[in-house]
């Protein structure tokens, strides 16, 4: 078990206002070294509000944030010197290579040339972009500039790597490319703090994370343990006919429907949950499960059986998808 006092960064009650607005409330939290740690939550949790605390480019408005051991109101210059920083958007400078691009950042660490070339160069292979070196940074793919920014923000060898939403907007294979880079950073032993809505991101990369929702802390464990305390061990989507399908929970026309169906399933699995567009039965057995609803004679359009994602456990706790 970790103590407070060797947290790479170790927040009590942290909050962010913005007027009479409220991003981030009280929230409480230690990174230690060598760990992911993850924020998961939807756009406007008060995830990126928190990272920006972290990364010294917003001010607190109450509570205790130390960073690497220092705090950020009096020691943000040498905080910064340390960390690593992949900011939301990508910010590179269009107008040189992508050689050039690490390169010019590392004069912004006093870094000797001929250190930051032999470092730009590993860094390049690192991140898989060696052939790109001498090329231009516009016509370079979404994925590529992601993995360019990774690279960029390695250049000061950092004790602390900050992702804000490392893989949005990215196509799937550009996703998956970017975690494996990420995940070796990991097996170096680097520590990683990220920011993600996507729950199979947070499952990949995570070693602890907690889940945010309007400015709060709502969960905090592994993706396992989390899974383990607030969902099932499989869940069973069903999907149903226009004739029978139950209406969304948000539609107020005909709450009956919803209710037979609602009523129809209870007793199968733990619990069910309807959305919009299926309906969720939450048990130890989904096979067991589906069967005991073709024994009611329920007609149904498809039915997946898939084991409990972290999107459950923020469904289960919050009441509403992570993705809405």
């Amino acid at each position: 078990m970790h103590s407070d006092d060797t947290a790479l960064i170790h927040a009590r009650g942290l909050t962010k206002r913005f007027g009479a607005f409220t991003a981030v409330d009280g929230i409480s939290f230690d990174v230690h070294a060598g760990e992911a740690f993850g924020f998961l939550g939807p756009n406007g949790a008060g995830k990126t509000s928190t990272m920006r605390m972290i990364a010294c480019a917003s001010p607190t408005s109450g509570g205790q944030l130390r960073v690497l051991n220092m705090n950020p109101q009096f020691d943000a210059s040498r905080i910064k010197a340390r960390l690593g920083v992949v900011p939301q958007q990508d910010n590179l400078d269009t107008e040189i290579t992508v050689r050039e691009n690490l390169l010019m950042y590392a004069r912004y660490f006093d870094i000797p040339r001929h250190v930051a070339e032999t470092r730009a160069d590993e860094l390049l292979e690192f991140v898989e972009l060696r052939d790109r070196a001498s090329a231009q940074v516009e016509p370079l793919s979404g994925g590529m500039k992601r993995r360019l920014t990774i690279a960029r923000a390695l250049v000061n060898e950092p004790d602390l790597i900050l992702l804000d939403e490392p893989t949005t907007g990215l196509d799937p294979q550009a996703r998956h490319v970017v975690w494996e880079r990420l995940y070796q950073l990991k097996r170096r032993g680097a520590t990683l703090l990220l920011t993600t809505h996507y729950m199979d991101e947070a499952e990949r990369l995570c070693d602890r994370l907690v889940v945010m929702d309007k400015a709060k802390i709502v969960a905090e464990g592994s993706p396992r343990e989390l899974i383990a305390q607030h969902s099932t061990r499989e869940v069973l989507e069903l999907r149903f006919p226009d004739d029978v399908r139950p209406p969304s929970p948000l539609a107020e026309s005909n709450p009956s429907a919803r209710q037979t169906v609602e009523g129809r399933l209870k007793g199968i699995g733990d619990r069910v949950e309807v959305l919009p567009d299926r309906v969720q039965v939450y048990t130890a057995d989904g096979e067991h499960a589906l069967q005991q609803v073709h024994a009611l004679g329920i007609p149904l359009e498809s039915a997946v059986v898939r084991r409990s994602t972290l999107e459950d456990v923020f469904l289960r706790i919050t009441g509403r998808a992570l993705i809405e």
